[in-house]
């Protein structure tokens, strides 16, 4: 079943194994394509050999789902295309399968109107609706919209379609003697019942010789017989089949809830009807691959299918429960067709899908096995920068059973509209680990951290019933201290290395500085480089990062961090985090900054995939907890004493500390204390980046370097310190100042680029793009809903309300956009970043001025990340990653390289502090 499978038409699939079309309820209310779908069917691709996306109505009569997703207008491409991309991106072919519903359609799907179908006939259960009879102009009509929406389909890039002419929809119903009982050329004898869906075949040709090439696919899925009287039966089927393989397909998709099902008319036969199948066809038809569908689970189940004819295998449910199903079959798996009930996110499974009653049956509350609480109901209060509400957790011993929000004096209904949106989170996940709302992320963090404190209080609650001493210190093989991306990379390296992992976050919240992280992660000579035809070299990464930094970088560590920069991006990978969009940095000569495929901003991506992991694992989290002390003994760490909110002291026994709090940019003091030239500068990063970490481990003998080596980043907007992502630069925007003229290189270092603005009279200046550079970077969106970005419809309307000059900034614009036409900018010497002339409205300024960023200098370490003394010994258990560590960058760290370091070295102190732990 692994080996690659030729289809008539010389396409290759890797494999003989296919992703079955399973509709999902996903799309928005329009039919058209919602993220999560995108997300869910990415997830699926790569090791399967294609995927065939679930059914596409081609009519807005035609959809028999709510949540459908539609191929009746050309609208409906762009969404579509995202899928196909997706699936094509990961190696898998897509395939989209094509149909019409007909009587089988609820007119509440279609705004009440009545369904259409070949006769006025309703179909045979309770309550259903009778149809509209198509006339015969309309079938010629509803044969040229599958013909549209074959068009559309290779429009949209897909490899291949299927024609569903199964499951009682329209074409099925056009050949039943039961629904069919037309007296035109379209019903009547079992010839003009064909016709129909031999003519939606040709037009399906037609289309394909017009807009695609040979290598497109076409298939057809069929259901072999009905049980109405009368109705469809196998003979008839074959009958239509050899006529629909004279025509010419790529292969016959058996839709049946088993592979090996018998008949269902003749009942007292027990063969499968794939053996009947088999025996009975013609050798034309016997040209035509056959796939087999239901019921396949295990490896055992898809070879049975082969072993009894069927040359492809359609695997269903189980690829909802294992994405990777193809992959973990192959490494010799068995798989049980379950899915622990924390696992929606983590499987990418859009929730209506979840919800759906055929996954609902294979859900398990697995949640949270080991954890044990005590019964009961805890009351905390949620405080958010509004309001301060009091919320009930309700806790079952192993679970969060319900969290309720009391009676306000005043009833606040966006409050109480986005608490029912967190408190679903928390409650599928069964963890208050979950992602913010967007548009209420204080409140929603809010929640989340008083439902953590109700945990918290029910498991020592639980321990004091049980006759335990809560005070006696807890044992852990590992204590991570910082909840950004390289403490989650840490923590969930550790874990899966056989480690007990306990987290400790000062700040209220989950993502420390990373969640602020927008360009993206630079790595060499990675798989997705490779795709897009990016030819780079770890060389050439080295040489830019060291002269970025001044030559000061300690040329180990950086040895190290280039080496491992596309293991880090395939980590990350494998966890379900995809940064699959590749553009560049200021400093880079090359596109490496690894991001998002929507081309969002990185942080919130990163943290978002990482807190699914530590849920996944159940990685034990504290919150508001800082760590007043690392404790050794002779020398060696022995353990931690952490200080609640609510100042409780508790002393933590572990074996090894990862020290990953970050830098210390938003310490004033202490950026003044090393460079009293930044006194007044606003920073980017969050108010928990004030060196503490470096403090706890200087205080046990750790040296330092690099300390007077501070970053300011060029484009910050200074009224919220809000950092504009270098990947708008690196998608073409340019720079220019007040009088409305280029200055600089937009794309030359931070430092550099900094320092350029400063020397400017005014002090600050605009970065300016258009609609093409947003639509590409979605960060942008970001600063539209903040506010501070200036539009216009042209580059004068522009121009006036930046009350710059328009004459001069449109021959700013005119003059570059001449150079990226040529690649050459004859200014400054730009030479990455200049995609496309900035000439497509709307156009778009931001008013920018530099801001502390990134504090390159930090406690040693080796490239073992082990802690190092003055004297550059090891301090025995400690290790550090991240921006708490200098050295690495040197003196200016290159764009994008801060994400790849804390993942990187987030990973290797996670290995080393659990093998540490196993000594």
């Amino acid at each position: 079943m692994f080996s690659p499978f030729t289809l008539p038409n010389g396409t290759e699939l890797k494999n003989r194994l296919l992703m079955a079309p399973m509709t999902t309820c996903s799309g928005y209310f329009d039919g058209s394509v919602t993220h999560d779908l995108v997300e869910y069917y990415r997830a699926r691709a790569g090791s399967i050999g294609a995927i065939v996306v679930e059914c596409c109505f081609v009519d807005d009569l035609g959809l028999a789902f709510p949540g459908a997703i539609g191929i009746d207008h050309d609208e409906k491409i762009a969404g579509l295309a995202k899928i196909a991309e997706a699936i094509k991106a990961e190696g898998s072919k897509a395939i989209l399968q094509i149909y019409h519903g007909g009587r089988m359609v609820e007119p509440t799907l279609i705004g009440g109107r009545t369904p259409v179908a070949p006769s006025a006939l309703a179909t045979p259960r309770e309550g259903a609706v009778t149809p509209i009879a198509l006339t015969t102009d309309e079938v010629d009509g509803m044969v040229a919209k599958f013909g549209e929406g074959v068009r559309r389909a290779i429009q949209a890039g897909f490899d291949g379609v299927e024609i569903h002419g199964a499951n009682t929809y329209l074409i099925q119903q056009f050949y039943s003697p039961n629904s069919n009982q037309r007296d035109d050329q379209w019903g009547g004898s079992r010839d003009n019942r064909a016709k129909f869906p031999l003519a939606v075949l040709d037009i399906t040709h037609q289309m394909v010789r017009q807009y695609a090439d040979d290598s497109f696919i076409i298939g057809y899925r069929f259901s072999p017989e009905e049980r109405e009287v009368p109705g469809i039966r196998f003979e008839d089927t074959l009958y239509l089949l050899e006529k629909l393989a004279v025509r010419g397909l790529d292969y016959l998709h058996f839709s049946m809830g088993s592979t090996l099902r018998p008949s269902i008319v003749e009942t007292r036969d027990p063969t499968p009807l794939i053996t009947h199948y088999l025996a009975m066809r013609s050798a034309t038809l016997a040209q035509i691959p056959v796939m087999g569908v239901g019921g396949v689970v295990n490896a055992v189940d898809a070879e049975q299918a082969i072993e009894h004819g069927y040359d492809l295998v359609a695997v269903g449910r189980a690829c909802i429960a294992y994405p990777d199903w193809a992959e973990r079959i192959a490494s010799g798996e068995n798989l049980p067709l379950l899915i622990d009930s924390t696992q929606r996110e983590a499987k990418h499974i859009p929730e209506p899908l979840w919800r759906f009653s055929l996954v609902e049956a294979i859900i398990r509350d697995m949640s949270m096995a080991s954890a044990k609480f005590k019964v009961g109901t805890f009351i905390e209060k949620v405080q958010d920068e509004q309001n301060e509400r009091v919320i009930s957790v309700s806790l079952d011993t192993d679970r969060i059973a319900d969290i309720e929000l009391a009676a306000g004096p005043e009833d606040d209904v966006s409050f109480v509209t986005h608490f029912e949106a967190i408190r679903e989170r928390i409650l599928h996940a069964n963890s208050p680990h979950v992602d913010a709302i967007a548009g209420a992320t204080a409140q929603s963090e809010a929640v989340k951290k008083a439902v953590s404190k109700a945990m918290v209080k029910s498991s020592k609650a639980r321990r004091v019933e049980e006759g335990m001493n809560p005070s006696v210190p807890q044992d852990y093989d590992v204590v991570v201290v910082g909840s950004g991306g390289a403490g989650l990379a840490a923590a969930i390296q550790a874990h899966d290395e056989g480690a007990r992992v306990l987290i400790v976050e000062k700040m209220p919240t989950i993502g420390g500085n990373t969640i602020k992280a927008s360009a993206g992660m630079n790595a060499a000579e990675t798989r997705f480089q490779r795709v897009k035809g990016i030819n780079d070299s770890k060389e050439l990464f080295f040489a830019e990062t060291l002269k970025g930094g001044k030559n000061k970088n300690n040329p180990a560590l950086l040895h190290r961090f280039v080496e491992n920069a596309p293991l880090a991006i395939e980590w990350l990978a494998n966890r379900g985090i995809m940064l699959n969009d590749i553009t560049t940095t200021g400093g880079m000569s090359i596109d490496r900054t690894h991001r998002p495929r929507d081309g969002s901003a990185v942080g919130g991506y990163l943290i978002s995939g990482l807190v699914r992991n530590i849920t996944k694992r159940e990685i034990e989290v504290m919150l508001d907890t800082s760590v007043s002390e690392i404790l050794t003994e002779h020398g060696t760490i022995s353990g931690v004493r952490l200080l609640t909110d609510e100042h409780e002291e508790l002393h933590i026994r572990t074996k090894s500390v990862i020290v990953a709090t970050g830098g210390f940019s938003a310490n004033s003091q202490m950026v003044v204390k090393y460079r009293p030239d930044l006194a007044g500068f606003v920073t980017t990063n969050h108010k928990g980046a004030t060196g503490g970490g470096i403090a706890l481990l200087e205080h046990i003998g750790a040296g330092t370097v690099d300390m007077g080596e501070i970053q300011i980043h060029p484009t910050v907007e200074q009224t919220t310190s809000y950092l504009i992502s270098e990947s708008i630069r690196g998608g073409g925007a340019i720079l220019v100042n007040q009088q409305g003229n280029r200055f600089y290189n937009e794309m030359e270092t931070r430092d550099k680029v900094s320092a350029a603005i400063i020397a400017l009279p005014e002090h600050y200046a605009w970065i300016v793009f258009d609609e093409n550079v947003r639509v590409k970077n979605k960060a942008a969106d970001e600063y539209l809903a903040k506010g501070f970005v200036v539009s216009a419809d042209s580059p004068c309307e522009l121009a006036a309300k930046l009350e710059m000059d328009p004459h001069r900034f449109l021959a700013t614009l005119e003059r570059y956009n001449g150079f990226v036409e040529q690649q050459n900018d004859l200014d400054f010497g730009r030479k990455t970043g200049m995609r496309n002339p900035l000439k497509q409205g709307p156009f778009y300024a931001i008013r920018i001025a530099p801001g502390v960023h990134h504090t390159m200098g930090g406690v040693t370490i080796n490239t073992d990340t082990a802690v190092l003394d003055k004297q550059q010994q090891v301090i025995p258990g400690a290790y550090a990653a991240g921006e708490v560590v200098g050295g690495i960058h040197g003196g200016n760290r290159i764009g994008g390289n801060a994400v790849a370091d804390i993942i990187i070295f987030g990973t290797l102190a996670g290995h080393q502090a659990a093998s540490w732990a196993k000594r």
